[in-house]
């Protein structure tokens, strides 16, 4: 319940507890609190008995945790009626960046060999040709008018 409070927290927590009830009061209010928690833990165990009987025999397994989104992908995500699990083992991504990485490498070594040769075994050159402009083009921009 209090997982995300550390030791400095806790002993600012006391300090301020025994100067607002004073030491002698302290012991009566911690136990009234913790009364509190255990009535409202009660309380909330009992709606949830009550609503899974409501809900019949087919919801016995329901958890109310499953009702947080993040819970909820992540279960169907690791359900094996999809499918998932085989197309994520099957799909190696250092593998695929290694191959693309041999692609782009092998490319740039070919280009200067094989310009003249066309497409070498069906691959897409994707290096880039610096554009020659013409003597005639004029610039991309005026440098009057800037």
């Amino acid at each position: 319940m209090f997982n995300d409070i550390g030791p400095l927290e806790l002993v600012t927590i006391v300090v301020l507890a025994v100067l607002v009830f004073g030491p002698d009061k302290l012991p009566k209010v911690i136990s009234d609190v913790m009364r509190t928690v255990r009535k409202i833990r009660e309380f909330s165990e009992s709606a949830k008995q009550d609503i899974r009987q409501e809900l019949g025999p087919e919801f016995k397994d329901f958890e109310f945790e499953d009702l947080n989104p993040k819970t909820f992908i992540r279960k169907q995500l690791d359900n094996d009626e999809l499918g998932l699990k085989e197309i994520r083992n099957g799909f190696d991504l250092k593998k695929e960046m290694a191959e693309v990485t041999d692609a782009v490498h092998s490319r740039d070594t070919d280009t200067s060999a094989g310009s003249s040769a066309g497409s070498s075994g069906g691959r897409i050159d994707m290096t880039k040709k610096p554009e020659d402009p013409g003597k005639d083009d004029r610039p991309p921009f005026d440098a009057d008018a800037t």
